[in-house]
């Protein structure tokens, strides 16, 4: 590798915000969690015009949707306090779409969160909090 090419593979590496690099350190956290409980991986970082959705995985006859939140610090409030109402709803309309791509199979869904928590950089801590609300109103499924 030459030496442009050195500085700007550097650069890229660094390039990244603190908190998007802290997110998909505890998404792989979350992810690796939930597997080992049992849950089969189906997909990561799904989008639709609508919205993102950490993780998709499925339990035994259920699709799980399950947001992510990372933090370094509870001082103030628990991670998953800041999937607000407005968040839910996203989540719900993409959950939809994801479904609507699978062709509306006749499954039972859920929504979970997961709680990573760093101390110095490093997961501490991961907290499953599952089927944690459900598909906001007026959206339904099923």
């Amino acid at each position: 590798m030459d030496v442009w090419n050195s500085l700007k593979a550097r650069w890229n590496k660094s390039d990244e915000p603190e908190h998007l690099r802290l997110g998909k350190l505890g998404e792989r956290a979350a992810k690796r969690h939930l597997c080992r409980s049992g849950m089969k991986f189906l997909t990561a970082n799904f989008r639709s015009p609508r919205g993102e959705i950490d993780l998709v995985f499925r339990d035994h006859d259920c699709l799980v949707f399950v947001e992510v939140k990372t933090r370094s610090s509870e001082h103030w409030t628990r991670p998953a306090a800041a999937v607000t109402a407005h968040k839910r709803r996203l989540l719900s309309r993409t959950a939809l779409d994801y479904l609507r791509l699978l062709k509306k199979p006749a499954v039972k869904i859920r929504f979970d969160i997961v709680e990573v928590l760093l101390d110095d950089g490093a997961v501490r801590e991961v907290r499953h909090l599952p089927n944690t609300f459900a598909l906001s109103p007026p959206y339904r499924y099923g």
